[in-house]
């Protein structure tokens, strides 16, 4: 009976760590940091969530979105995205093409927002718009 017992407990603990090395290695978190690492880009999101904000990592750069929620024409809807980096220090050596499409990537998900960067991204881009 013991022996029976020892073999049931080696036999939920071995499902027990496969199911956690799966969970680990499917974890979006993890995903995030991989490509942040990496220099990749990856979008993070609870898009069902409004109140959590997203993350975006772009050539090894860390991006924080805050969402709004509004009204459109036809339903409630995200309507106001504010984006700023983690750390304003690893902005070198990006481009306007870079933020634009950044902005691309959230209009796909979030076609009715209206996104607005926060300084020193907004000043870079006024003054890339009006050259």
């Amino acid at each position: 009976m013991i022996v029976l017992l020892s073999r049931l407990a080696i036999l939920t603990l071995i499902i027990y760590i496969i199911y956690r090395i799966v969970k680990y290695i499917i974890d979006p978190k993890r995903k995030l940091e991989h490509a942040h690492e990496q220099k990749q880009f990856y979008f993070y999101d609870h898009p069902d969530n409004v109140r959590k904000n997203f993350l975006v990592t772009y050539q090894g750069v860390l991006f924080e979105g805050e969402k709004y929620l509004g009204t459109t024409d036809n339903a409630f809807d995200v309507v106001s995205i504010f984006v700023f980096p983690r750390n304003a220090n690893s902005l070198q050596g990006l481009s306007y093409d870079d933020f634009m499409h950044l902005e691309k990537e959230m209009n796909l998900r979030y076609p009715n927002a209206k996104i607005d960067w926060k300084s020193p991204i907004k000043e870079f881009l006024t003054k890339k718009r009006h050259d």
